[in-house]
């Protein structure tokens, strides 16, 4: 027997280090032990366990499309009529079928609701419908979309994300920034955002809302893919490039930042197929921004005037003008009546600057100039005989749009006269036997009764008429009179016929 007290012999002290060895291990691998006083890190169990990841949070839309989805807005345009023909093969304009696929049966087969079948000519008469997207700016109700969304447009209907309808009429078109704004007529308040202040960098997130293929209400995302874009839209191209997936329809609805601010308007794509290829490009806000305004304001946009044709400087000419580099715009012509030729830049002169801010090219010198205000004086930094100098140019206003834009007071309305009630214009006949019919509204009375342009009218109720004036004096003579409709004698070729042309429906 072995006293407690007394010093262990050799072989147990290696069995008490073997078990002390062993207790440690365990410790290490079923939980966290102690060592002079120290605590050793837990171990990942041996059994298995559900995993569970605290304090990440994915990135979600979900707030930001929450609150802005009721102030976008789907946009129905009716227009006027136009004519839509099945070609022989079956095929039908407006629709871009591949050969082979299921859906050219189909088309072929059940393209016309009036039971035309493949091969059959048929022409439309009714109005055509397009569908866009816009989104609300103020809580009385305007609504910013693309001018060719309302293009052409007879009707405006404006749908708001819980499917309310309003009657829209448009306030205003650029057709150089593609941008419109309408006004929808309605004793409420709208939810509506407004136009971020900040620029947008590459790489930030965006948010797109819109009416793509008519499904409206739909939200995609993506991230700004580039700043600065030129496509050929227009003079003032500008665009921001996203990447967000944005289709036909979109066109009008706003993309947002994270604050739910909108950093642009999206108005085309580029896709070989018609559908979204990830590459998007978006008017940006601080642009939209200032045509809306002038919308607001005047009914159109109100932009300065230089007064000079422009090119590029290539490495070639700045090397030939003593330029340090090849920015700058190269003044082609100064116009003799523009501001510039009055304050004295000259042909040959290359501007660098407008109020400091460097000029890299023609479309930069644009957009500057356009964004200032007629009449104002700017600083412009040009170069001429090797050498920088400043001069002060008082802007005008761009030419086509002088006239417009400096009335003080709108023009007057012309009323219509009653044809134009009716939907149709007339001319004297020739041979002044009879007015003849020079234009048809598709969409109008005439029209339904069946009269065309060439037809010639040739008495009014009892009258004999050989001028426009005539058949206009016993129109309002017979509506004065009470009549509820009047009854034209009409030659369409060699037949003569009778039709009434309602006033109730006028």
């Amino acid at each position: 027997m072995t006293d407690k007290n007394s010093e262990p012999s050799a072989s147990n002290t290696n069995r008490i280090r073997s078990r002390a060895l062993l207790g440690t291990a365990l410790a290490l691998v079923l939980g966290a032990g102690v060592v002079g006083g120290a605590v050793l890190p837990t171990q990942t169990p041996a059994f298995a366990e559900a995993v569970q990841v605290q304090g990440v949070q994915p990135i979600s839309f979900a707030d930001v499309v929450d609150k802005v989805r009721p102030a976008v807005v789907s946009v129905r345009v009716k227009s006027a009529a136009r004519e839509d023909v099945a070609s022989e093969d079956g095929e039908f304009p407006g629709f871009d079928i591949p050969e082979g696929s299921p859906m050219e049966k189909f088309f072929k087969q059940f393209r016309d609701p009036r039971g035309n079948g493949p091969g059959r000519e048929r022409r439309g008469t009714g109005p055509s419908m397009s569908l866009g997207s816009g989104f609300i700016i103020s809580e009385d109700g305007y609504v910013v979309t693309n001018d060719h969304v309302v293009k052409e447009g007879k009707t405006m209907t404006v749908i708001l994300d819980d499917g309310t309808e309003y009657n829209a009429k448009v306030i205003g078109v650029d057709e150089k920034t593609d941008l419109a704004l309408l006004k929808v007529e309605a004793d409420r308040k709208f939810t509506y955002v407004k136009f971020a202040e900040d620029n947008v960098r590459v790489g930030d997130w965006v948010v797109a809302v819109g009416n793509p293929f008519g499904l409206g209400g739909t939200v995609t995302a993506g991230i700004v893919s580039a700043n600065g874009r030129q496509i050929g839209a227009g003079p003032y191209d500008d665009f921001i490039q996203i990447d967000a997936a944005v289709n036909r329809g979109n066109s009008g609805g706003p993309a947002f930042n994270f604050r739910g601010e909108v950093i642009g308007i999206n108005t085309a794509i580029f896709s070989p197929s018609g559908g979204n290829v990830g590459i998007a490009f978006a008017i940006p806000a601080h642009m939209a921004e200032r045509v809306i305004a002038d919308l607001k304001d005047h009914g159109s946009v109100v932009r300065g005037w230089l007064g000079v044709q422009i090119q590029p400087v290539t490495q070639d000419i700045a090397d030939s003008l003593r330029l340090t580099d090849d920015s700058g715009a190269l003044v082609t012509e100064s116009q003799a009546i523009g501001p510039a030729a009055k304050a004295g830049i000259k042909t040959g002169d290359t501007i660098l600057a407008i109020n400091g801010e460097a000029v890299k090219g023609p479309r930069e010198l644009a957009l500057l100039i356009a964004d200032i205000e007629p009449g104002t004086s700017v600083k412009v930094t040009y170069w001429r005989d090797g050498k920088k100098s400043d001069m002060d140019v008082k802007l005008g206003t761009l030419p086509d749009q002088q006239e417009q834009a400096s009335a003080e007071q709108p023009l007057p309305q012309i009323e219509p006269s009653a044809l134009e009630d009716f939907g149709m214009s007339i001319a004297p006949a020739d041979d002044n036997a009879g007015v003849v019919i020079t234009d048809v509204d598709p969409n109008g009375q005439a029209a339904e009764r069946g009269l065309q342009p060439g037809d010639v009218i040739l008495s009014v109720g009892d009258t004999t008429v050989t001028d426009p004036a005539a058949v206009e004096k016993k129109m309002a003579d017979a509506k004065a009179g009470g009549l509820k409709a009047v009854l034209l004698r009409v030659q369409s070729g060699e037949q003569t016929r009778f039709i009434a042309l309602s006033f109730a429906r006028a």
